[in-house]
């Protein structure tokens, strides 16, 4: 099937072509149709499947092709997880409405607030926004969104995970009314946080579920590593580095802390690398991004920030220094390489203390795994034992088995009781006065 067979308009295939895409993906040959009949859809795919495209497509369509709610009020609103994943979709929307009149603009946390109360004065009808950010500027009444046509969820298991729910129900109540629609994608339906959420923004909603985040992805090879201790991953990495043939590569690591050490020790031997991490400025972080998606950099260090939705096609392997502590999350990594049909490879190093996480990584793929293994540099370490349940104390046992049976324990005699009725106050409810009854054994016999 070719995109021409949307019916869609003449402009938005153009650009499409211009952008190199020939035919739609799964989910976009299921998504876009969907969503051009103005139901509400929740869809999941595997990460590098075309999600972005499957929703900008159909959000283009319907702005060409209906009058506006309001003149003022954005028509589409399309919020991310993340800063970079936003900028990455502004850049595909940008690409796909260059012949159109329609304006965008994004709204990110980390960037000048009143730069963003500018771009909203303009009118943009379509917002990229982050949700804590977007909701910063509703609460402010510097914008409304009773006109909103489309509302669009990009990556929501991943904006709930990060705690964005309440942000995301105040952008809903802001936007409800029954001309709406709305279009959620997730790497998966099976998160009930999402279920949950799905039940109170759409309405019965078209579910579309292409492949399972678990499933093999045939255009990355992986491969585990075990690996003794920190300076053990070092070698392997360095191996690695040298002797594959590499176009650009990500590393992924535990903390913040590790990508500025790792890239500073590789940069210190001669290997040049960048590292990427949550704690610097947006500027800084916009700069790095920018000059590794140009090819400036071969050697991307990073935390989780980009495994999710960066769309590099010249990233030929993906290198798990540490492993996630999420087993999603690998999937999301991995996924930074293979993309677009393109060949990629992925690594893994597994440690002790990674053991715990390759388990569950294990148990999510539900697939056998085979070690990989470097000669001079094969690992003592060979995993981590299941304890052995301890053995029963057999003279506890015995000991409840000959348990004797407690006497029972002696009557004691009360003396008898009577009460008599005493008023409380106003309201009739009357409680009851112990009267000790006078027993003649309290005496002593008279003379």
């Amino acid at each position: 099937m070719a995109f021409t067979q949307f019916n869609l308009d003449s402009r938005l295939v153009r650009a499409i072509e211009h952008m190199g895409f020939e035919k739609p993906t799964d989910i976009q040959h299921q998504a876009i149709p969907a969503a051009m009949t103005g139901q509400d859809v929740i869809a999941s795919s595997k990460t590098g499947s075309g999600k972005t495209l499957a929703f900008l497509l159909p959000a283009m369509q319907r702005l060409i092709k209906n009058r506006a709610l309001s003149k003022k009020d954005p028509r589409v609103l399309i919020l991310t997880p993340t800063r970079e994943l936003a900028k990455q979709v502004l850049a595909h929307l940008k690409a796909i409405s260059a012949g159109t009149q329609f304006k965008c603009t994004l709204i990110l946390g980390g960037e000048n607030f009143n730069d963003q109360v500018k771009a909203l004065d303009k009118n943009p009808e379509f917002i990229v926004a982050t949700p804590g950010r977007l909701a910063d500027h509703l609460s402010k009444g510097l914008f409304y969104l009773n006109g909103l046509e489309l509302l669009i969820l990009d990556e929501a298991d991943r904006m709930l995970d990060l705690g964005f729910a309440p942000q995301l129900k105040q952008i809903n109540e802001a936007a409800d009314h029954r001309k709406r629609q709305t279009l959620m994608f997730s790497a998966t339906l099976d998160h009930g946080q999402v279920e949950e959420f799905a039940k109170d923004l759409l309405k019965k909603p078209k579910r579309i579920a292409i492949g399972s985040i678990t499933s093999e992805h045939v255009d990355i090879k992986q491969r585990f590593v075990l690996c003794d201790h920190l300076d053990h991953k070092q070698q392997l990495l360095e191996h690695f580095l040298q002797t594959e043939t590499i176009q650009q590569i990500i590393i992924f690591t535990a903390t913040r802390a590790d990508t500025e050490r790792l890239a500073s020790e590789l940069s210190a031997k001669g290997i040049t690398s960048v590292a990427l991490s949550g704690e610097l400025k947006q500027s800084e972080r916009n700069r790095i991004m920018e000059s590794f998606a140009k090819g400036q950099q071969k050697i991307l260090v990073t935390t989780d920030l980009a495994s999710r939705g960066l769309d590099l096609i010249n990233v030929s392997h993906v290198i798990n220094f540490d492993l996630p502590k999420h087993a999603e999350e690998y999937i999301h990594r991995i996924g930074r390489t293979g993309r677009a049909g393109t060949k990629g490879d992925a690594i893994s190093f597994i440690g002790p203390k990674d053991w715990a996480s390759y388990l569950n990584i294990k148990a999510l793929l539900q697939q056998e795994i085979e070690f990989s293994q470097v000669d001079g540099m094969v690992a003592k370490f060979s995993g981590v034992k299941p304890k052995k349940a301890a053995k029963a104390n057999v003279a506890d046992n015995k000991t409840k088995q000959v348990q004797k049976k407690k006497k029972p324990a002696a009557v004691k005699t009360k003396k008898k009781i009577i009460f008599s009725d005493i008023n409380t106050g106003d309201m009739p409810v009357m409680r009851k006065k112990p009267v000790k009854v006078i027993d003649e054994s309290d005496f002593k016999e008279q003379d």
